[in-house]
C-alpha cells in the first residue's frame, strides 16, 4: 500500500500544478454557483405568491449533471499522459505492482474530487441560514455520500479508458460517451419484464442515486456504486499489465 499511496500522492499534487485542473474546477464551481444563485432567485419570486422554501436539492440536482461531465476532463490525463510523455515505460519497469499504478492513480483523482466536493459544502451552508429552520440534514448528508460513491466509480472508469489510448481528446470524449450511456440507458418499455429489461434498469447510473437523493440509504444502491468501481479498477490494471507485456 506504500507505493499506492506514493503515487496518489504525486497525482494529487499535480492537480494543483495542471491549468486544465484549474480551469475545470473553476467552471465547475461557476455554474454551480449561477444554479444555486437561480434556484434561489426562483424560489424568493415564488414564495411571494405561496409559502416555499428551498431544499438541499436545489445544490445537489445539478452537482450530479455536473460530475457527469467534469469528471472525463478530470481523469482524462491520469494513464494517458504518462504515455505521450514516455514516463509509462519508467513506471513499468519500477518496483510497483500494475495494480498498484491503477490504484494509486485513481486514489488521487478521488482525493482531488473530493476536495472539490468538500469546497461545494459552502452552498448548503449559505442555504441552512437562508432557510428557516434550515436545512434536512438528513438528505444533505446521504445526498453527499451518494455523491461520492458516483465520484468514486466515475473515477475508476476514468483511469480506465485513459489506460486505453494516449490521447488525452480520445480518453476525455470515449469516458464521456461511456458515462452519457451509463445516464441514459433504461428498458425499452416499463411495463414488460424480462431479464434484459432488468438489466438495463439497474445498469441506469442516476435511478442509483435517486435513494440517496431522496434521503434513503440503500445497501443495494451503495453495492452498485462500488462494484462498477471494482470493475473501473480491474479492467485498468488488466489493461496495464497487457501494455507491460506487449
Amino acid at each position: 500500500m506504500r507505493n499506492v499511496w506514493i503515487i496518489a500522492r504525486r497525482e494529487y499534487k499535480l492537480f494543483f500544478i495542471s491549468p486544465v485542473a484549474y480551469v475545470v474546477a473553476f467552471f465547475f464551481m461557476i455554474l454551480l454557483g449561477w444554479f444555486f444563485y437561480s434556484a434561489l432567485r426562483d424560489a424568493i419570486i415564488q414564495s411571494t405568491y405561496q409559502a416555499y422554501a428551498p431544499t438541499v436539492q436545489i445544490i445537489i440536482s445539478p452537482l450530479v449533471t455536473l460530475l457527469l461531465f467534469v469528471m472525463p476532463a478530470i481523469t482524462m490525463r491520469s494513464i494517458a499522459e504518462e504515455m505521450r510523455m514516455g514516463t509509462m515505460e519508467l513506471l513499468l519497469t519500477a518496483p510497483v505492482k500494475d495494480w498498484e499504478l491503477v490504484v494509486g492513480k485513481w486514489l488521487g483523482a478521488f482525493l482531488f474530487m473530493l476536495t472539490l466536493l468538500a469546497i461545494t459544502w459552502v452552498f448548503p451552508i449559505v442555504l441552512n441560514f437562508l432557510v428557516k429552520p434550515g436545512i434536512d440534514q438528513g438528505i444533505l448528508i446521504s445526498g453527499y455520500l451518494g455523491l461520492v460513491l458516483m465520484v468514486a466509480s466515475l473515477v475508476a472508469i476514468g483511469v480506465f479508458i485513459s489506460s486505453l489510448f494516449n490521447s488525452q481528446v480520445v480518453v476525455f470524449l470515449v469516458s464521456l460517451a461511456i458515462v452519457l450511456v451509463f445516464w441514459l440507458v433504461r428498458p425499452a418499455s416499463s411495463s414488460t419484464g424480462g431479464l434484459a429489461n432488468q438489466i438495463l434498469s439497474y445498469l441506469n447510473f442516476i435511478d442509483h442515486y435517486l435513494n440517496f437523493y431522496q434521503g434513503t440509504i440503500d445497501l443495494s444502491d451503495i453495492v452498485y456504486y462500488l462494484s462498477l468501481t471494482s470493475l473501473g479498477l480491474f479492467l485498468g490494471t488488466v489493461s496495464v499489465e497487457i501494455r507491460r507485456w506487449r
